[in-house]
């Protein structure tokens, strides 16, 4: 139950982070230019990967006479597509791994019941009817 909500609330977190990417990108020496290509190319990966909530976005002409913008374009795409790929992939092998802990729950109750009329075979239980 936890791995689930923590699989669903992650791709929350991770948009969320990829908003201000460009900010930090130009805080830390980045040039704008790369930043903003960067900043497109992640949110067009992360749709590419399968994320429904973002958008493709390129600057088709600026992204042809920028080759800072392009280059940061490419990159930002490549590494944003392969984490929400990966993010994908952890959210299904934990909803994967939850439906098995459900299924071994239920073998567990089932054999359990099993057992227990097993154990009652030929067992005078008509008068235990009084305490139901």
């Amino acid at each position: 139950m936890i791995s689930t909500r923590i699989a669903v609330l992650l791709p929350t977190l991770m948009l969320g982070a990829c908003v201000s990417q460009h900010d930090a990108m130009v805080a830390k020496g980045y040039p704008a230019d790369y930043a903003d290509g960067f900043d497109d190319g992640c949110h067009s990966g992360h749709k590419a990967g399968g994320n429904l909530f973002d958008e493709f976005r390129k600057d088709v002409e600026r992204f042809a006479r920028d080759d800072r913008y392009a280059q940061g374009w490419s990159d930002g795409f490549r590494q944003c597509e392969s984490e929400q790929e990966a993010l994908d992939r952890q959210t299904r092998m934990a909803l994967q791994r939850q439906r098995l802990i459900e299924a071994q729950e239920q073998r567990h109750e089932r054999d359990t019941r099993h057992l227990e009329r097993e154990v009652l075979k030929g067992v005078d239980t008509r008068g235990l009817e009084i305490l139901k």
